[in-house]
């Protein structure tokens, strides 16, 4: 039996994420065994690689089609734009916010902490993230720390891609342990 059969991860994106922010997670998910559906509320979006446009990638399942509890964690990926956009999306924050609710793990790297903020979940947590969003996080409440990987009870956070391997596997390692009873603060 693979790490994580049987297990759903929902990756919310929206034009703008960074191309590998998104596909590096999905493969590393998919290779211990996950189901892996990019969800958003477009049909197709677009990531940036190397300081320039991607190709587009069809999504899985629009948002508004979409029901978080069918799946066991959620990951979003950063990019300057994605965040932006799905923070005054009010279907993404109520996506976002069941994953606190419930307790299920949730990751975000660079700027895709940035969305969290909404969600009124972070008052108090350890996060890290891209250094352009310190002040907001901090504001939110967060002890922001400037580390490769970061995992305050389920919510898993790091800031670039180099980070990717360690978050990568800590994002397997909190869905293989599932429900975080200290996470549910909503």
């Amino acid at each position: 039996m693979s790490k994580l059969e049987n297990k759903k991860v929902a990756i919310l994106t929206e034009t703008g994420f960074e191309e590998s922010e998104l596909k590096s997670p999905k493969t590393a998910l998919e290779e211990a065994g996950a189901i892996v559906h990019v969800i958003s509320p477009s049909d197709s979006i677009k990531g940036w690689k190397d300081g320039n446009w991607a190709e587009e990638i069809e999504v899985d399942k629009k948002l508004d089609k979409a029901d978080p509890s069918d799946y066991n964690a959620l990951v979003i990926p950063g990019g300057v734009i994605n965040p932006d956009k799905l923070r005054m999306n009010e279907d993404a924050i109520e996506f976002i916010k069941h994953f606190f609710e419930k307790g299920k793990p949730v990751a975000a790297i660079c700027h895709g902490p940035q969305v969290l903020i909404e969600t009124s979940a972070l008052d108090g947590r350890e996060m890290t993230s891209w250094p352009s969003i310190k002040t907001d996080l901090v504001n939110a409440g967060v002890n922001w720390v400037d580390k490769e990987c970061v995992c305050d009870s389920g919510l898993v956070t790091s800031r670039k891609p180099d980070d990717l391997p360690a978050f990568n596997k800590k994002i397997i390692e909190e869905i293989r342990e599932g429900i975080h009873e200290e996470q549910k603060t909503l």
